[in-house]
């Protein structure tokens, strides 16, 4: 049986990550980047890059490909253009970076740290209705909140 950790770490040598900074760059360049967000809706409504798309990682195959009810069109068309996966910490996304590759996207990268290191690098955030997010309500969104049950199952593992 392997572990969450372990199956995001097997697929890194297999995918391209970018770091905050460097997405912060190429969008203040006007490079044409699809920014899609792979976390929860909910998660999403909190805080998001300004621009991104929302599609669950659980609809991601779905949402990538035409003929399905979760067919996302500038997603599913956007298999030559340059695509930038973000979640939470950056492990959901490389994990879907990996399955995009294998679907025949060619120019799709994970963010490195995820939102939380784009928060940490002071980026700007918004909520559902497109107004500033702060860095430290941001932290709080991404600071991970793990119940005593749950980490007591983590441990015995």
């Amino acid at each position: 049986m392997k572990k969450y950790t372990e199956l995001v770490n097997e697929v890194l040598p297999h995918i391209k990550e970018i770091f905050p900074w460097d997405l912060e760059a190429k969008l203040r360049n006007g490079d044409d980047v699809l920014l899609v967000d792979i976390r929860e809706p909910h998660e999403y409504e909190s805080a998001h890059v300004s621009g991104s798309l929302n599609v669950p990682r659980g609809v991601l195959e779905s949402s990538c490909d035409w003929g399905y009810q979760e067919t996302v069109p500038e997603l599913a068309s956007a298999r030559a253009r340059p695509v930038v996966l973000m979640c939470k910490s950056g492990n959901r996304s490389a994990l879907a970076a990996y399955v995009m590759q294998l679907m025949g996207y060619q120019a799709v990268a994970s963010l490195k740290t995820g939102l939380r290191g784009w928060n940490d690098a002071e980026q700007a955030l918004v909520d559902k209705n497109g107004l500033p997010v702060s860095t430290d309500d941001a932290e709080q969104l991404f600071t991970d909140h793990i119940g005593e049950d749950q980490q007591a199952r983590r441990d015995t593992r």
